[in-house]
């Protein structure tokens, strides 16, 4: 393994809470727009590699993800010859982020893509410490680039401690998370000697994560109506959704269209789901008309909304996105916008392939 990491002359990890994935294709689509032989990992939505040439493979698995995952990585890109490794970091565990980062990928570059309060009872309950547990990552002499805005003394003196360099990369367009995105990446490659107008042009043309915000058009029910499908699943927590709802506004006409939420859970997730019913109680669905909910938890969260203001959340049972959207249709005839949240594992993995299959891509 240490020879494979030798054979790597540019080793980047990306770290962080939300946009993980979407940092890492960028990074590498950039630096191969300039000639670079770089082979890409991902991890989140779905676990995949992007090789020299961008063509994808999924990652198989059996059982659990493990970070020793990692390893294989590594032995493929220095046998494809690779001058560079981007990949997206597994661990949620302060302990286990520690032992990836710097006992197997020994990143020369770590970027941090944002800190976000999720995975609570791994990470802390706090942003202070989730951005100490992210700060385990940073080892000895690394360059990690960081958003200014998410600056804090939990880095400043983990870089300290570790001899590492800091670089700070500015958001021009405030609350943009997708352009905060493409500047992150973009400070990376042209650190690396990429001119920015290759890096741009690399940046621009990278293929979308299979989580990345997603939009359709359909007519869907009898008669037909009219219905926009947003995939938002893959922001898992309020925050980060707020700033996708935010997005939407932008890019979306939305003005007398009704907004409905379609809420995923997961079972291994119950914290998440704390954080969503917090959430709703706090006025976060003030815009929406109805939230349905799937996945876990349903029985509990019967009990739960007769203390719930509104909007009413009403859970289905359905299990097969065919039977979901049915039932969403039937019940709301004059169509609308329906906006899928919380947990994209599970149905929400499925419901996004089937409303690839169902719908049009939405004309930006």
């Amino acid at each position: 393994m240490e020879r494979d990491v030798q054979r790597l002359a540019i080793r980047i990890a990306v770290t962080g809470t939300r946009g993980k994935s979407t940092v890492t294709r960028l990074i590498a689509a950039g630096l191969r727009e300039s000639g670079f032989t770089v082979l890409a990992k991902t991890t989140g939505s779905k676990a995949a590699l992007v090789l020299p040439d961008g063509r994808e493979e999924e990652i198989p698995r059996r059982g659990l993800p493990s970070i020793l995952e990692q390893k294989r990585v590594l032995r493929r890109a220095a046998s494809l010859g690779a001058r560079a490794m981007v990949t997206e970091m597994m661990s949620i565990q302060p302990e286990y982020l520690k032992a990836e980062s710097r006992s197997l990928l020994c990143p020369q570059y770590l970027v941090i893509s944002n800190v976000r309060i999720d995975h609570r009872e791994e990470m802390g309950r706090t942003k202070p410490e989730i951005a100490r547990s992210l700060a385990r990552a940073i080892g000895p002499g690394a360059t990690v680039f960081l958003p200014a805005g998410e600056r804090c003394r939990e880095f400043d003196s983990a870089v300290e401690r570790s001899g590492a360099r800091l670089i700070t990369v500015e958001n021009r367009a405030a609350g943009s998370f997708l352009e905060e995105d493409r500047r992150l990446a973009e400070a990376v490659v042209v650190h690396l000697g990429v001119p920015q107008a290759a890096a741009r042009q690399g940046i621009a043309a990278a293929a979308e994560d299979f989580g990345s915000l997603k939009i359709w058009s359909a007519e869907l029910g009898d008669p037909p109506a009219d219905w926009t499908l947003v995939s938002a699943f893959a922001a898992n927590e309020p925050e980060s959704s707020a700033l996708i709802l935010g997005h939407l506004r932008h890019k979306l006409d939305l003005a007398g269209r009704p907004l409905i939420g379609l809420l995923s859970f997961r079972a291994d997730r119950g914290d998440r789901t704390r954080q969503w019913l917090d959430a709703h109680e706090q006025g976060f669905f003030s815009a929406f008309q109805k939230v349905y909910l799937v996945g876990a938890h349903i029985r509990a969260l019967r009990i739960r909304r007769r203390k719930s203001g509104p909007p009413p959340l009403v859970p289905l049972a359905g299990r097969t996105p065919g039977t979901v959207m049915t039932r969403i249709v039937s019940a709301e005839v004059a169509g609308g916008v329906l906006i899928g949240l919380g947990n994209i594992g599970g149905i929400g993995t499925r419901l996004i392939e089937h409303w690839q299959e169902i719908g049009r891509p939405h004309a930006s």
